[in-house]
């Protein structure tokens, strides 16, 4: 039987960002994926020799939009490490709430991007309505709607007020009641479930062997997630890490929709522990020069991403290294492209929500 070589990407309208695969098709399946990496690559890792550890961080923060606030904090975290500088209560839990709240935009982006991309435009709206509201909040508390500058080496540059945190919070908590009823559809709707259900399935064990992170993993039945180790005060929070056992593309949505009512109630709970008060220190300044090593993990909405920082007492960085999770998830998805129909392959690219950006830096 004849097979065919088809160019999906760069420019394709189901992808928010240019990603390039060769698929090699057998009529209308898919027998292998060949993945191009590097087509946007901006050298942002090589600017560490030119631009000065402490401004370095607003660099990191450009890596990705979507992951703009997260990227900053896991900079700002690798160099806190380094310097032994230990940051005030209140910036830390400020730090983590600001985290979840990406975390919410971000999961609620992908969702009406992966309602667009199996044509129900409805849902695709709804979803990036809520997230209207998410980036309003941002741009109030920080000054930004994607690009936001708040974290700092030692804290956060920003405060917000207890009035001001409570107000948020009963905003979230509406917008969670607005999300229930877009959840029931993606949940109960038959052309999502024949367009989700059954395809795209990721074992337990085949996640485990291509060492996928996120929700990804978390589809698939591993309780995997970096929050658990505690650190950036996530030790002082209730958390479990939300799990589904299908693998397909729509435990994959799920997940998703679930961790943004996780998130909602994180961010209650650091509401509630943080010390109240007005005009408390939210900054600790860095004194000299960073000198060592250190690897950093967070959990961003994707899942899990590493920071290698090497500094070595001037400065400027010697080496910055991240691995984001969307580079973790790829071996992931060629392993799920192959052997589906080419309908499908959309979706299931999606599905483990591409960032390009990230990957490419």
């Amino acid at each position: 039987m004849k097979r065919t070589v088809v160019p999906f990407g760069p420019q394709h309208p189901v992808l928010p960002e240019p990603l390039v695969l060769d698929l090699i098709l057998e009529d209308e399946k898919v027998l292998d994926a060949i993945p191009t990496i590097g087509y946007i690559h901006r050298g942002l890792e090589m600017m560490v020799e030119r631009v000065e550890y402490t401004e370095m961080g607003f660099v990191v923060e450009r890596i990705c939009g979507i992951c703009s606030f997260m990227h900053g904090m896991g900079y700002c975290v690798s160099l806190e490490t380094i310097m032994n500088i230990e940051i005030p209560e209140r910036a830390a839990w400020l730090r983590l709430i600001w985290a979840e709240i990406s975390r919410i935009q971000s999961h609620l982006l992908w969702l009406g991007l992966g309602a667009d991309a199996f044509g129900f435009e409805n849902l695709f709206m709804h979803c990036w309505r809520m997230r209207e509201q998410i980036l309003d909040i941002f741009e109030k508390t920080t000054g930004g709607r994607i690009i936001h500058s708040v974290n700092r080496i030692g804290g956060v540059k920003r405060d917000m007020s207890d009035t001001e945190l409570a107000a948020i919070l009963v905003q979230l908590q509406d917008l969670g009641k607005q999300f229930k009823k877009t959840a029931n559809v993606f949940g109960t709707d038959p052309s999502i479930a024949h367009r989700l259900g059954g395809v795209g399935v990721l074992s337990m064990e085949d996640a485990r062997a291509v060492d996928c992170v996120g929700p990804m993993a978390r589809a698939s039945g591993i309780a995997t997630d970096t929050r658990l180790i505690g650190a950036n005060y996530y030790d002082r929070i209730e958390l479990e890490p939300v799990v589904e056992t299908a693998g397909d593309c729509l435990a994959r949505v799920v997940v998703r929709m679930r961790e943004i009512d996780q998130s909602i109630d994180i961010i209650r709970q650091a509401i509630d522990k943080m010390p109240k008060g007005e005009g408390m220190p939210l900054e600790t300044k860095p004194r000299g020069n960073p000198m060592g090593e250190v690897f950093t993990r967070l959990e961003q909405p994707r899942g899990e991403v590493l920071y290698y920082v090497k500094a070595n007492g001037t400065k400027n960085l010697e080496r910055f290294r991240a691995r984001t999770p969307t580079f973790a998830n790829i071996p992931a998805m060629i392993k799920l492209v192959k052997g589906c129909e080419l309908a499908d392959v959309p979706n299931i690219i999606l599905t483990i929500d591409p960032c390009i950006s990230c990957t490419e830096r």
